[in-house]
Parts: C-alpha cells; sequence; structure tokens
C-alpha cells in the first residue's frame, strides 16, 4: 500500500512553518495514540505514521529532501535498522511533553544509550573565476575535535568501555508519576547517554574526542557556481565516544573578475573600441576566460552597445563537457586629449559630413523639433 503524503498525515499545508508542524503533531499524536484508542486495531499503525511524517518534516534537510523526492527519499535507509522514522511508542509519547514541558521537568530528552553524533563543520572557500571555470584541487586545514588517540575515543583509561549507568541501569531516562500520567525524562547523571565511565581518560576527559587541526585533500570541480556546497561526508567534528562524525561542509564564494561578468554559463565582457575603428571597420583581439585570445570582426559602422557572440567561450557546465558562450559588448570610444590638428581634422568632417553619417541623432533631433513645433500650436 502506498505511503500517505506527509504533509496530508499532519494535516497542514506544504509550506506549514515549524511552529504549525510542531502544534499539528501535538494534536494529531494525541489523538492518535493507541492508549487512547485501545478499540482500534489500525491505532498502533496510525501513532507510527504521524511520528514519522513529523520526524521527516521537522528537520529541515529531511524536509527538503522530501519536498524534492518524496518517500523515494528515504528508501535507502530503510533495512535492517528499520523504516526511516522508526520509533517506540513509549518514547514518541514522552516527546510530546518534553516538548511541552521540557524545562519544567529539567530539559529535552538525550539520546537513547549511544554516544552523540559529531557536529557539521562549515568552511567557507573563495576561489578565482579562471578556478571555476577549470576546477581546483587544493588542500585544506580545518580545526575540528578527533578521536582521542589515548583511548581511543571511548572516553575511558586505556580505551576501557563506558558501564551502565547506575541511575537510570542503562536506560537513558527516568520515570516521574505526575497524578495520571507517567513522564520520562532524560537521565540526570548520564544525560540521556545510557552509559558513563568509571575511568575518564586523562587526554580528553572522558570525552573520547580532542581538537585538533586536520589537513583534507579537496577537489573543487569545473563549472561550480557562487553558493556551491560541497560535502565531505564524515569529516566533521568526531563523535561521542565513538559515535559516527558529523559532514563537513565547503561553501564556495567566487572572487568579482576585473574583466568578466558571468551569467550562468555565459560571460561577458565590454571592450572600449576606438571611433575610426567603430567607423571604418577592423579586427580585434579579446580574452577568454581559458586564457587563449579570440578575434573580432568589426563590421564598418558599429554602435555602442553592438554584442559579438562567440560561441564555446564561456564557463564549464557543471558535470558536462559542454561550455557557455561568451558575448563581447563594444562600446565605443569618444577621442579625448585631441590636438590643434586633430580638432581641425573633426570639424572639417563635421562640415562635410551630414545625416547619412549620423542617422540616428539626425533622426532623433528631428522629432524633437517636430515634438516643438507641435507644442507651440
Amino acid at each position: 500500500m502506498s505511503k500517505r503524503d506527509f504533509y496530508e498525515v499532519l494535516g497542514v499545508a506544504k509550506g506549514a512553518s515549524a511552529e504549525d508542524l510542531k502544534k499539528a503533531y501535538r494534536k494529531m499524536a494525541m489523538q492518535m495514540h493507541p492508549d487512547r484508542n485501545p478499540d482500534d486495531p489500525t491505532a498502533d499503525q496510525n501513532f507510527r505514521e504521524v511520528n514519522e511524517a513529523y520526524d521527516v518534516l521537522k528537520d529541515e534537510q529531511k524536509r527538503a529532501a522530501y519536498d524534492r523526492y518524496g518517500h523515494a527519499a528515504f528508501e535507502q535507509s530503510r533495512g535492517a535498522g528499520g523504516a526511516a522514522g522508526d520509533f517506540h511508542f513509549a518514547s514518541g509519547f514522552a516527546d510530546i511533553f518534553d516538548e511541552m514541558f521540557g524545562e519544567f521537568m529539567g530539559g529535552r530528552r538525550g539520546g537513547f544509550g549511544a554516544g552523540q553524533r559529531g557536529a557539521d563543520l562549515r568552511y567557507n572557500m573563495e576561489i578565482t573565476l579562471e578556478e571555476a571555470f577549470a576546477g581546483k584541487a587544493m588542500q585544506i586545514k580545518v580545526p575540528s575535535s578527533v578521536a582521542c588517540e589515548d583511548c581511543k575515543g571511548s572516553g575511558g583509561i586505556g580505551g576501557a568501555p563506558p558501564i551502565d549507568c547506575a541511575t537510570c541501569r542503562g536506560a537513558g531516562k527516568v520515570r516521574a508519576t505526575q497524578g495520571f500520567f507517567t513522564i520520562e525524562r532524560t537521565c540526570p547523571t548520564c544525560h540521556g547517554m545510557g552509559k558513563v565511565i568509571k575511568d575518564p581518560c586523562r587526554g580528553c576527559g572522558g570525552s573520547g574526542r580532542v581538537k585538533r587541526e586536520k589537513t583534507l585533500a579537496v577537489t573543487v570541480p569545473p563549472g561550480v557556481e557562487d553558493g556551491t556546497r560541497i560535502r565531505l561526508a564524515g569529516e566533521g567534528e568526531s563523535g561521542m565516544r565513538g559515535a559516527p562524525n558529523g559532514d563537513l561542509y565547503i561553501f564556495l564564494s567566487i572572487q568579482a573578475h576585473r574583466l568578466f561578468h558571468r551569467e550562468g554559463a555565459n560571460i561577458h565582457c565590454r571592450v572600449p573600441i576606438p571611433m575610426v575603428t567603430a567607423a571604418l571597420g577592423g579586427a580585434i583581439e579579446v580574452p577568454s576566460i581559458d586564457g587563449s585570445r579570440a578575434k573580432i570582426t568589426i563590421p564598418a559602422g558599429t554602435q555602442s552597445g553592438h554584442q559579438f557572440r562567440m560561441r564555446n567561450k564561456g564557463m564549464s557546465v557543471l558535470r558536462s563537457p559542454a561550455r557557455g558562450d561568451m558575448f563581447v559588448e563594444a562600446v565605443v570610444e569618444t577621442p579625448v586629449n585631441l590636438t590643434k590638428r586633430q580638432e581641425e581634422m573633426l570639424r572639417e568632417f563635421d562640415k562635410a559630413g551630414g545625416k547619412e553619417t549620423s542617422p540616428e541623432s539626425a533622426g532623433f533631433f528631428a522629432k524633437v523639433r517636430e515634438l516643438w513645433e507641435d507644442l507651440k500650436e
């Protein structure tokens, strides 16, 4: 049987805020809990469905994956570990009270009998436009937490493993009766780990990890754009006492170029052209992003703003052999710092000229005169 849409399960719109999701989850979990529906044979499944939906949608990354790929985004995470979002009924119901009374009862629930996953790290990398075009292999140094060499990450002297917490007997939680309800909260001794270190390692103080700077090899593929994110799985901070490592996310920013302006896979370049070349025609050479030179033929009478398109001279396309185009915009340059002889020649040119040499300006001022005549009437 196909699974229902997670938003439909919680009764919220796809664009619902985190607060709306939380309210809907509390309401649906209360309604669907098996203890409240002892005669409903589908109560267990309905309650699982509600918690699975909220487990995905409350996490920004999981929600983004679900919005894009639907249930298929989590198909590979099933198997021996159970379906994505699997949980225990008691802990699922207790989560509701943790969210409602977490501060009153001493904080939110911790992990259940396991170490804490290492934190994800962010590294900001700035590259040039040429490096974005060609790609780049480099090494970076990242300050991080790594597994303690003295205890091999266990947190105990000589690598001794943690033992069950005497307060919660390894459960990671303790129960307190409040009238009609029995509420579970995080064990104050082991902080939800279910394990404690009997003889803490002197090198790491029992955490199983120490601060280190590690060197990583990073390959930036050709065609990346500003804001591209590269994920290095398992290269974040070391997990607590053998728990999985976090991930490292590299965020790329591309420096502004002194000649080129990038738009997607295309490159734009404004090139000044001498007035004489624009008037009589000629040829110019312009650089391209790959380091080569390209020749452009300038036809006689070229105006400012005219664009020349050079196919396959633009940026590389990510994960493709294709390239974008390069657009060269002509900017006709007005002469400056003229000699007396040059000024005389221009005046002679102006006297000898007519409407044929400057048709656009002649046409414009003709329209202006017509407008003035109309205003006088």
